[in-house]
């Protein structure tokens, strides 16, 4: 691809620049929390982390969101496989020998890198969805259920791939440290909403809780030198870098499967 094809690509996707440090740094975020050996406790902050990022855009772009949406974006029909619990890794790597380490931190960092990439183009098409497709003043369950749908659909309809390379040095970073220490780790990148959530785990501290991980993660993402900042910084600065045709592929055929279920309605 020319530099001049790239450059009106980005030109036509210049609305979705605004949120795009949120969104990669969510998504690293939830990678991370994705690791911990943690009942429960795993799911409330991928759920919250990536749900924060839903919320936020929506409010930005003036689209209202209820519970049951925000829940429906997170988890479509059922909990996404990429970002389970990877205790395992955890219990495999106390066992393993140095050979069998380095390969569980390679293959635990791919798996990473590929549900943080596919993750980000979720969230980004649903930030154009707000912005380009979206009518009315708010979305229910229901009707995020189809959005969520219908953006699966178009990653997975779309030819060719999205690369994950910018997100895996920052995965491979987090496989070394959270196969170690996941809870320290996590701990970290929220700021110390982990521990508190697990020291004060009942209704009133969770909503506390929710509102203090979202005061951490803009914290550590101003921060240049945060485990989150770099991280973020060093794959915005990939993401900007590379050519890959393939989210702006994705958005337009988003934008079709829409039109065509619009036109049917």
């Amino acid at each position: 691809m020319t530099s001049t094809t790239s450059t009106a690509l980005s030109l036509r996707r210049d609305y979705l620049n605004g949120h795009r440090r949120m969104i990669v740094g969510r998504t690293v975020a939830a990678t991370v929390a994705g690791s911990l050996p943690v009942p429960f406790l795993d799911d409330w902050l991928v759920g919250n982390l990536l749900g924060g990022a839903y919320r936020r855009i929506a409010a930005e772009r003036q689209v209202d969101l209820d519970a049951a949406a925000i829940t429906n974006l997170v988890h479509g029909r059922t909990a996404p496989a990429a970002l389970e619990s990877m205790a395992a890794a955890a219990i495999s790597f106390r066992l393993a020998g140095k050979a069998w380490k380095r390969m569980i931190f390679a293959v635990t960092a791919a798996r990473r890198a590929r549900a943080a990439a596919r993750t980000f183009l979720r969230i980004t098409l649903f930030d154009h969805y707000c912005t380009r497709l979206h009518t009315g003043l708010g979305l229910d369950g229901d009707r995020a259920l189809i959005v969520h749908d219908l953006i699966v659909r178009a990653l997975d309809e779309t030819p060719g791939s999205f690369s994950f390379e910018p997100f895996r040095r920052g995965a491979l970073a987090a496989a070394r440290a959270t196969v170690k220490a996941p809870l320290e780790l996590a701990d970290i990148v929220t700021g110390g909403a982990v521990r508190r959530f697990l020291e004060k785990r009942n209704p009133v501290a969770e909503a506390t809780a929710v509102s203090e991980l979202e005061s951490a993660i803009d914290q550590q993402l101003a921060a240049s030198s945060s485990f989150l900042g770099r991280a973020v910084t060093a794959i915005e600065l990939q993401l900007s870098a590379e050519v890959n045709p393939y989210l702006d592929s994705a958005i337009e055929r988003f934008d079709r499967l829409w039109r065509e279920r619009e036109a049917l309605t």
